[in-house]
């Protein structure tokens, strides 16, 4: 008696649809599978590791650039 029956189901079913309507109800599942997505998609962006830049090459023949500490003592 406390469990309610296919009959009790299909008869809550029958009056939620009476109210909302049958578009109203695959609009609200809509809703609700975008707004899952969306949060799976959210997710897997959160846990992908970001992109690492590529090493920068040092070029040999370049200059060292001068100290401030050796551009003192040029100028004194």
């Amino acid at each position: 008696m406390g469990a309610m029956s296919i009959w009790h189901w299909l008869i809550l079913l029958l009056i939620v649809v009476l109210l909302f309507g049958k578009g109203k109800i695959s609009d609200i599942m809509g809703d609700m599978a975008k707004g899952i997505k969306s949060f799976k998609k959210g997710m897997a962006e959160d846990d992908t590791p970001p992109a690492k830049e590529a090493p920068k090459q040092i070029d040999a023949s370049a200059k060292p650039a001068e100290t401030a500490q050796s551009e003192r003592t040029k100028t004194s």
